[in-house]
């Protein structure tokens, strides 16, 4: 053990009731699965639903950007992009400022797919969050968004 991990109590002190990697991991399955009956009958997969999500909300990133932002690895998310584009769903183009670049669209039938999703997302969401103040939601939302700051800063 090197001093820096001296610092922390072990797991087994902690609890998986308490380490929040653990919970957050627990609620995105949890998440996930609750959707996986709507995403299969519109032929999505998870990764598949991330891109069209995040297409949704942000017109034409970059590949190397959209695997960030949907948090699925460059080689799962290309064989998620290819099938969505042999389904009318999105289309890429070669970037202007860089041809070897390639950007991401949704098309219209990609959006009307995703439109069909979203209910059932935002359903989820609130299952999620029943019983949960609307304060306490801004400030754990909040406390999400300052978490992934301080991950970004640290290059992951």
């Amino acid at each position: 053990m090197n001093d820096e991990t001296s610092l922390y109590p072990p797991l087994a002190e902690i609890g998986l009731g308490n380490y929040a990697p653990y919970l957050m991991n627990r609620i995105m399955g949890r998440y996930n699965a609750s959707l996986r009956a709507e995403m299969a009958d519109l032929g999505l997969t998870t990764p598949k639903m991330r891109a069209l999500a995040v297409l949704s909300v942000q017109d034409g990133p970059l590949v190397g950007e959209l695997s960030l932002l949907t948090v699925v690895e460059q080689s799962t998310l290309s064989r998620a992009l290819d099938q969505l584009q042999a389904g009318g769903m999105i289309r890429r183009e070669a970037d202007a400022a860089d041809s070897r670049a390639v950007r991401v669209f949704v098309t219209d039938a990609g959006r009307a797919c995703f439109e069909t999703l979203w209910p059932h997302m935002a359903a989820a969401q609130a299952r999620m969050f029943r019983g949960v103040p609307e304060d306490e939601r801004r400030a754990f939302v909040g406390t999400l968004q300052k978490m992934l700051a301080n991950i970004r800063r640290q290059g992951s």
